[in-house]
């Protein structure tokens, strides 16, 4: 089962944010914990670590995109074979 990237709320007052760049792209492995893309809020620019290891089966914002907490990011797969088959649905 995939797992969800999920935009986080940083602070009290963060609504939305701004994916300014994705460090990893669909199909690379990650570790969990490492930073996979940097996120604008309306005070900083933060490091969003991945929340589990596997690879990335789908980058569902593009960057650029700016987006509400709690917003669906991206899919990370356990393996290979799961990343292939999200791609394809």
């Amino acid at each position: 089962m995939a797992v969800e990237v999920i935009l986080p709320k940083w602070g009290l007052t963060m609504e939305e944010g701004t994916v300014s760049e994705w460090r990893k792209q669909e199909g690379d492995a990650v570790a969990e914990d490492e930073i996979i893309a940097d996120v604008e809020t309306d005070k900083i620019t933060n490091e969003l670590p991945a929340p589990a290891s596997g690879i990335i089966a789908r980058i569902l914002v593009a960057a650029g995109e700016t987006v509400e907490v709690g917003t669906v990011l991206a899919l990370i797969a356990a393996d290979a074979a799961e990343a292939a088959h999200i791609r394809s649905a």
